[in-house]
């Protein structure tokens, strides 16, 4: 048994590691995209290109999680978004206008991770360049290993077009056509010299897509980056930009952004607007996953004792998820009890037992791609204290005014502005601040921000438009040692829902979690399914 070990390890490592499959037979769920949709999104995109211009997008690089084991692969969303491939070590070309590759007229050629049929046998059958014409509609495909040989024709372009470039890649010397090697394949063609780096495209892309929403503070980073990186600071378009005495001085310099062949700003806008506005196809399962993870909600507060941990409270939401058919989480879960809820982010969800307090609970189930993003507060014993409740009165009350705010035409920070003055009157009213601007020490983070592909999706930040799916999230954090009364410390309090926007006016897709304090305590006094779910004692 020991040889026999010994022998299946060394035939693991002798493939490549943390190659990922792709299904696509029998066993794959019916409601993924279609060919259709991708072949659309990536004809869309080509209408918005420059002319003579050829955008060039990588697949996601995998990732390392400890020794030979790597994180479940994950597709790079604008790649997923463009062509449906969930696979790693690849590279689609869109050109403007139709070229001859190979005596083929072709405006798009993909470039797939090869068939192998020996690392197929531990990882499970890859689609391949004939997978990828047949299954995906892609009217041209090359292995990944002809990438290097593949005559880009630079010069002939005006501008060639892609995003910031996967960094921090492993070289697998097995494996000739990783994207450690696809990626520097590609800065060979484009002529990009060994050690050189974009960074002042980088700058000119975050200048060119924020100056006219947050001037002041990309200046600050542009500065910071200036200082950071001696190969910027005789840039004399950076330069210019960070001497800007105002707004209209920053404008004329941002007027005069000198135009390069190498674009890493342009591809990042086409594909926000586009991503922004949701198809039919895309709302079918972005409604899905955030039904689910209502669901999710809804169910925990009927299961929910004070002597539930938080990794308990985490995997029920997750059991929910996956009993529904969502491949993953959209992010990771968040599940606070008392102080832990202040911390906006706390993802260790390690607390053993969560008493009497309030549980914060963000999470979202990702299905086919898309990720809901839904927030409920709740008391661990089911019902409110007086101090837990007045908070979140006045958190609901902030979401209320923000809802009335999503309609077309609206600013994006709309829902913000509206959701803080109220947030902020509220903590005024109960002696917790004594003026409005203090509020910020409790309501540190915006309201909305866009949904989808991402769970902070794609999207230009203006005005808000049809068919759009944003959150609508205010909260108040007090933690423990604020300046205040003590009976406020430990309270944290976040109600997010996912909000769709319409001709119409707004839909809330979460509204299956009960959010007001008598419904959320009227679902905690129902039964639960897992009442009766008992493991035997552990020794």
């Amino acid at each position: 048994m020991k040889a026999l070990r010994h022998l299946c390890l060394s035939l693991l490592v002798s493939l490549p590691l943390g190659v990922a499959a792709q299904s696509t037979g029998p066993d794959k769920p019916a409601d993924f995209l279609s060919k259709e949709f991708h072949r659309q999104r990536r004809e869309a995109l080509r209408q918005q290109l420059p002319a003579n211009s050829v955008a060039v997008l990588f697949s996601n690089p995998i990732r390392n999680r400890a020794n030979d084991v790597d994180f479940h692969f994950h597709q790079h969303p604008d790649f997923y978004y463009l062509t449906g491939y969930r696979e790693p070590n690849a590279v689609l070309l869109l050109f403007s206008e139709q070229h001859m590759i190979n005596g083929v007229a072709t405006d798009e050629v993909f470039f797939a991770q090869p068939r192998n049929p020996q690392a197929e046998s531990w990882t499970g059958k890859r689609l391949g360049e004939e997978g990828v014409k047949q299954h995906l509609g892609i009217t041209y495909a090359l292995p990944a290993t002809a990438f290097a040989n593949f005559k880009l024709d630079t010069a002939a372009f005006q501008q060639i077009l892609f995003l910031d470039l996967p960094h921090d890649l492993r070289n697998d010397p097995r494996d000739q056509a990783d994207l450690h090697d696809l990626v520097a394949q590609f800065k060979q063609k484009i002529g990009l010299k060994s050690g050189q780096d974009l960074g002042h495209l980088a700058l000119y892309n975050v200048i060119k897509a924020y100056d006219a929403q947050a001037g002041e503070r990309v200046q600050q980073q542009v500065q910071r980056q200036m200082t950071a990186n001696p190969a910027l600071q005789n840039n004399a378009f950076l330069k210019s930009y960070v001497a800007a005495k105002d707004a209209a001085g920053r404008a004329a310099v941002v007027a005069k952004m000198p135009k390069e062949k190498l674009d890493l700003s342009t591809l990042e806008g086409v594909l926000s607007g586009l991503r922004e506005v949701k198809t039919p196809e895309e709302m079918k399962l972005l409604r899905k996953a955030v039904a689910m993870s209502a669901v999710g909600q809804l169910e925990v507060m009927k299961a929910m004792h004070p002597n539930m941990s938080e990794t308990e409270v985490q995997g029920i939401h997750e059991y929910v998820y996956k009993k529904y058919g969502a491949e993953y989480e959209g992010y990771p879960s968040i599940v606070g009890g008392g102080n832990n809820g202040c911390i906006l982010h706390y993802i260790e969800n390690e607390k053993p037992k969560l008493g009497n307090e309030l549980v914060l609970m963000d999470l979202g189930a990702e299905y086919h791609g898309y990720t809901a993003d839904v927030t409920r507060t709740i008391p661990a014993n089911g019902k409110f204290t007086e101090a837990q409740r007045q908070i979140y009165e006045i958190v609901y009350a902030a979401q209320e005014a923000a809802f009335k705010e999503c309609k077309v035409g609206n600013a994006f920070n709309a829902t913000n502005t509206v959701a803080q003055r109220v947030l902020a009157e509220g903590l005024v009213k109960l002696g917790i601040i004594k003026t409005l601007e203090e509020a910020r020490r409790y309501t540190m983070h915006g309201v909305s921000h866009y949904l989808g592909l991402d769970v902070h999706d794609r999207g230009t930040y203006g005005a808000f438009k049809p068919n759009t799916v944003i959150t609508v999230e205010p909260g108040i954090y007090i933690p423990e040692g604020s300046p205040c009364d003590k009976k406020w410390w430990g309270i944290g309090v976040r109600i997010e829902d996912d909000v769709l926007i319409t001709e119409k006016g707004w839909e809330n897709l979460s509204a299956g979690a009960p959010r007001t304090v008598k419904d959320i305590e009227a679902a905690m006094a129902q039964p639960s399914p897992l009442d009766q779910f008992k493991l035997p004692e552990l020794k």
